[in-house]
């Protein structure tokens, strides 16, 4: 069975941008686009409506390639419990208040019980206090966290021994 890899809105940014000049972010880009040519074979892929809204904000025609990629991407149900997951997150200071959207990714994502959530946000989501923060919270609310991946993190990569 696939396990559950839920993509929050900078992934799919991230997947259909032009090209970026700043060579980080470039390379987040490349990555990303590797990544998502064989996860779909890996993973269930899934997302949320936050993530449709957002990915349709924005320049029409980067919208556009935006909502295309997440076509045939499962759409999770939201839980009453999401709320409560966002307050409990809120109080324990894993994300700031400022930042309802993110916290609504972790709550959609965990309370659905994803294995994964993937992202390329390092401010409130994939940084290592935050991560820290994010599981005790959601330990505290009753719900497994879900590993919080950048695409990097989940790159299968095959590694030949015999070449050097």
């Amino acid at each position: 069975m696939k396990r559950t890899a839920y993509i929050e809105t900078s992934v799919i940014s991230y997947l259909t941008a032009r090209a970026s000049r700043d060579p980080v972010i470039a390379e987040c880009q490349e990555v990303t686009r590797e990544w998502w040519r064989d996860c779909g074979a890996r993973f269930r892929l899934v997302a949320s409506q936050l993530v449709v809204t957002e990915a349709s904000a924005g320049d029409p025609i980067a919208a556009h390639a935006r909502l295309a990629a997440l076509e045939g991407v499962e759409l999770l149900a939201v839980h009453p419990d999401i709320e409560h997951l966002v307050t409990v997150l809120f109080e324990r200071g894993a994300v700031p208040r400022e930042a309802g959207a993110d916290a609504a990714h972790i709550a959609i994502a965990a309370t659905n019980g994803v294995d994964f959530l993937v992202t390329w946000n390092f401010r409130h989501i994939a940084n290592a206090e935050k991560r820290a923060r994010i599981g005790d919270a959601c330990n505290r609310a009753g719900y497994n966290p879900p590993a919080i991946r950048t695409p990097l993190e989940l790159l299968e990569v095959d590694h030949d021994e015999t070449s050097a």
